[in-house]
């Protein structure tokens, strides 16, 4: 159920008319679905630095660890 308030005009027809446009107008803004985002490819730069990351990461990790005998 959707309430529409219109106390803007002195007259009651106004007011009507006010609040039959400003529902009209949120009907039509919702009344279209948006695009679907296509997927992409992540590119190979962004791949390197993920990789990048991930050996740095891990070589910080192997750090902590105690010394082999």
């Amino acid at each position: 159920m959707v309430v529409i308030k219109a106390q803007t005009q002195r007259s009651q027809p106004m007011n009507r008319a006010d609040a039959m446009g400003r529902l009209q107008a949120l009907v039509d803004s919702v009344a279209h679905a948006p695009r679907k985002r296509i997927a992409t490819k992540p590119t190979r730069a962004s791949k390197e630095r993920r990789v990048e990351a991930k050996t740095h990461r891990g070589a910080i990790k192997a750090g902590r660890r105690a010394p082999f005998e």
